[in-house]
């Protein structure tokens, strides 16, 4: 028997804590775990008791990179819950508002988590000294993201204008009018982004996935839209729980989600692109092919190029959206809560993030559900390793290494907000009892 094992004792650039175990025998994947070990949160036991007024503000403390995303997915789900829309120049700011968490988010994966990867170094740090052109122009381009969430949220991390109906304040158009030269800056430098990615050196790898994202009607998916897949699923965000599912595995705290009785799926850019290339603006598509994309990209490693053609379509929407901003007489509507059940679904910027409550007369959440992209696609991901894994066997230890952690980065995986911690232990025993 031989054995051989490859320890990743700090896996850096991915937020939170786990391990990859992966066995082989006579030179054949066995078993591949990615193991999350972190201690459950218990945010939905927390909500339980509380006023759904508090939903926004205490999911937004799951996530300091997409807080955004779970206020938008807690207040459309509250309003849903008492059966209010929202809609108007209210909609439109929040549209805004998620186009900056977009923006700040994609930035930061692309040039400071991922980038290293592809150009061979270990940190945006050591990369900067060869690229620095590149850096500076995702700092800024991150910045602008981080104004537009400052100006409509009242900060840049977990916003506190957020609110069931609305905002607590509307911007004057002349706050939003502020922003515009440098949105202009950025909407030219996401177009070099763009193609800067494309140029990168991507392992040749595809899969064919179940794609699962929102599909609005008119537009491409942020906050509003229908559940689709590229299998045939076409649901309302209230008929999620009879479609999908999360099972407990043994080796993770966290839940694996699964299409009942049609197994794992793929949420996040490439999904979104997949299912909502034609809902692009054409300026946005025109780039995407110039960068050599076609409508539907199967590549997880090219989800890098799909990022920045994301960051594009952002600044290309914030502009829009400012441009045609009228205030509203009122920075919200009125919601009074009722006995009832409200579910909803956003795009966060690693993918679909599911909410649902159920709230009585008096305001009072009684139960709370939250599936988070990464939980969505952490069987995906799984399978990726195993196809990574078996067309790399010949790989020396630590080029295989770096590559099972590139494929991990390749979603952006938001495990937690907590220590970086991965351990890859991959046993070749050959003749294992």
């Amino acid at each position: 028997m031989t054995q051989r094992t490859i320890k990743v004792e700090q896996l850096a650039r991915v937020e939170g804590e786990g391990a990859l175990h992966v066995r082989l025998r006579d030179g054949a994947i066995e078993h591949v775990e990615l193991n999350i070990y972190e201690p459950p949160r218990f945010f939905e036991a927390l909500l339980r008791g509380r006023d759904f007024r508090e939903a926004a503000d205490i999911t937004a403390r799951i996530c300091g990179i997409c807080p955004v995303a779970y206020q938008m997915s807690a207040v459309h789900a509250m309003e849903a819950a008492c059966g209010v829309q929202v809609g108007g120049a209210l909609r439109d700011l929040r549209r805004l508002l998620y186009c900056g968490e977009w923006i700040e988010s994609h930035v930061l994966h692309i040039h400071m988590l991922h980038a290293p990867d592809f150009l061979g170094f270990d940190s945006v740090v050591d990369m900067a000294r060869d690229h620095r052109a590149a850096v500076q122009r995702a700092l800024r381009m991150k910045k602008a993201g981080n104004d537009i969430v400052a100006t409509l949220g009242g900060r840049e991390v977990h916003p506190i204008n957020v609110r069931v109906g609305g905002f607590y304040r509307a911007p004057r158009k002349s706050e939003l009018a502020v922003l515009r030269d440098e949105l202009l800056w950025a909407r030219d430098a996401a177009r070099e982004t763009v193609l800067w990615t494309a140029a990168l050196d991507c392992p040749d790898f595809e899969r064919d996935y179940t794609f699962v994202a929102l599909r609005p009607e008119d537009e491409y998916p942020m906050s509003e839209g229908r559940i689709a897949s590229s299998g045939g699923i076409n649901i309302a965000p209230d008929d999620y729980e009879d479609t999908f599912e999360e099972v407990h595995v043994a080796h993770s705290t966290a839940l694996h989600a699964q299409i009942r009785g049609g197994g794992p799926y793929l949420t996040g850019p490439l999904a979104r692109y997949a299912l909502n290339f034609e809902r692009l603006p054409e300026p946005v598509r025109s780039v995407a092919r110039e960068a050599g994309l076609g409508p539907v990209c199967r590549n997880p490693f090219r989800s890098i190029v799909v990022r920045a053609v994301e960051v594009l379509f952002a600044f290309e929407e914030a502009l829009r959206l400012i441009d045609a901003y009228a205030p509203p007489a009122e920075p919200a509507v009125p919601v009074t809560p009722r006995d009832g059940r409200g579910a909803w679904a956003t795009e966060a910027p690693r993918g679909l993030l599911f909410h649902r409550y159920d709230i009585t007369a008096d305001g009072s959440i009684q139960s709370a559900r939250i599936v988070p992209p990464t939980a969505q696609n952490q069987p995906t991901i799984e399978d990726d390793l195993r196809g990574v894994l078996a067309a790399n066997l010949s790989m020396a230890d630590e080029a295989l290494k770096l590559r099972c952690e590139q494929t991990i980065r390749n979603y952006d995986p938001c495990i937690s907000c907590a220590t970086h911690f991965l351990t890859l232990d991959i046993d070749r025993g050959e003749d294992r009892a």
